[in-house]
């Protein structure tokens, strides 16, 4: 089926591309795309918890807004269903951050990243769930445990976790994201989908204490590169750009682990020799180039991560005693950790500068490496256990995303199959500064030569969307 005949009974599963497309054409309404959605919403996510709050009536409104609209032709997501991650404020919505003990009253105005996707035309359906603080790759708290779609038993990742869900279930076609240590290309690859962390200053941040040190940055989750490209230029203020199949690239290939004792399981290699493969066949070449992540890293990654959660509690002025106890002992050890000194913007630049000139000194384009090292834990209370647990789950199975929040750099994860457990694994790619539209380039020709599962296996549940050609 051609795309532009794309008419399908119900928009539950097309794309924002279709979508917006159809919606400017005149194929179909956005009220009835929202509505659509939210039916499909209603009926799943009791058993996901993706959402936080759903903003059932004032989204149909928002829509009628979008349809009364003269000029669509510059809405690049005219009438998308669009979810929010619970840290970021919505207008007329409490900012959750995780956690009722970090709730802050109602905002009265959009944060400029939500600002940017409305002026787009997208429809804010709701905002998904995160842990306390975007601190874990598990999202639960004591209201609710949230799902992968791929099974049901395993967390969708975090901290973007229920931003994950929501689309790997068809919930919405896109969702928004934040990334301080990993939170968008974890829950990416654990749902099978594309999360393109951009570098530091592209989109603007604005979040919580001072952005964890520098560490954080918005993006979005979605299930094509055609969407990626769409959401990263309208949160980025760009234009949407199309994209060109990347030059010959050199590609470095490590499996090294930023974390001693830490290496990837034999499916997260496998990943990443089948994604050298789809590089080969690109007409990219790729060579071993191990980047060197000096101890002393980790130890100052562990003590910003530590101060971030102890400059974001005061900010909000909370009382330590509020939060979880693997959150009380997160703080404690922030404190502790800046009255000694051991969180210093030097150290964030020597190794920023570090990872810049690793692409020059080993004469590559980009860098690929596993996106997790093992599968996603279970979904289960870890909000109610120990501070330990809670690091040991997050640093065995995640270890790879964290030094490019640090150096500031742009990185994205991509599909590239599925594990014998039937989950879906993804790699990682890493690039110098400026380079998004590459990463997305290269993820693109991913997506043409090995097309993914767009959506979790028996999602959605109310009907299909054309695949993913837009």
């Amino acid at each position: 089926m051609a795309v532009q005949d794309f008419m399908p009974t119900t928009w539950v599963g097309a794309t924002a591309r279709q979508i917006a497309r159809g919606v400017r054409r005149g194929d179909v309404s956005a009220t009835q795309v929202v509505a659509d959605h939210l039916d499909h919403l209603a009926r799943a996510d009791a058993d996901l918890a993706a959402f936080r709050t759903v903003r059932g009536g004032e989204a149909i409104t928002e829509a009628e807004k979008v349809d009364e609209q003269e000029d669509l032709a510059n809405l690049p997501l005219a009438g998308v269903p669009v979810a929010v991650k619970e840290n970021t404020p919505v207008a007329g919505l409490p900012t959750w951050n995780g956690s009722a003990a970090v709730r802050t009253p109602v905002a009265e105005a959009d944060h400029e990243v939500v600002r940017r996707l409305r002026g787009a035309g997208a429809v804010i359906l709701g905002v998904t769930r995160m842990p306390e603080l975007g601190l874990w790759a598990l999202t639960d708290d004591e209201t609710g445990v949230t799902r992968n779609p791929w099974d049901l038993s395993r967390t969708p990742g975090g901290s973007s976790g229920g931003a994950a869900a929501a689309v790997a279930a068809g919930l919405v076609p896109m969702a928004h994201g934040n990334d301080g240590l990993g939170s968008i290309r974890i829950p990416a690859a654990c749902c099978g989908l594309v999360g393109l962390k951009p570098g530091r200053g592209v989109v603007p941040c604005q979040l919580g204490a001072d952005d964890w040190f520098g560490l954080t940055e918005h993006g979005m989750l979605t299930s094509t590169v055609a969407d990626a490209v769409v959401g990263f230029s309208v949160l980025a203020g760009r234009r949407p750009e199309k994209l060109v199949p990347p030059p010959r690239l050199r590609v470095g290939v490590s499996l090294r682990s930023p974390v001693r004792g830490v290496s990837p399981d034999a499916p997260n290699r496998d990943a990443v020799a089948a994604a050298g493969r789809l590089l080969a066949a690109a007409g990219h070449d790729t060579v071993p180039a191990d980047p060197v992540y000096p101890t002393r890293l980790g130890l100052q990654g562990i003590a910003t991560w530590f101060a971030a959660a102890a400059a974001d509690v005061r900010a909000a002025g909370v009382a330590p005693r509020q939060l979880q106890r693997r959150s009380r002992r997160h703080v404690a050890l922030g404190e502790w950790a800046q009255r000694r000194g051991y969180v210093r913007e030097a150290d964030r630049l020597a190794w920023r500068d570090r990872s810049v000139n690793f692409f020059t000194d080993r004469s590559v384009d980009l860098l690929l490496t596993p996106a997790l090292a093992g599968s996603p834990p279970e979904a289960a209370g870890w909000s109610g256990r120990s501070w330990l647990a809670n690091m040991s789950a997050n640093i065995r199975y995640a270890p790879y995303a964290a030094p490019w929040n640090i150096a500031g750099l742009p990185s994205i994860v991509v599909p590239v199959g599925r594990r014998p457990d039937g989950l879906p694994v993804g790699v990682q790619f890493v690039g110098p500064p400026g380079s998004e539209l590459l990463l997305l380039g290269v993820a693109g020709q991913f997506e043409m030569q090995a097309p993914w599962s767009r959506h979790a296996p028996g999602y959605p549940r109310v009907g299909t969307g054309s695949p993913a050609t837009a």
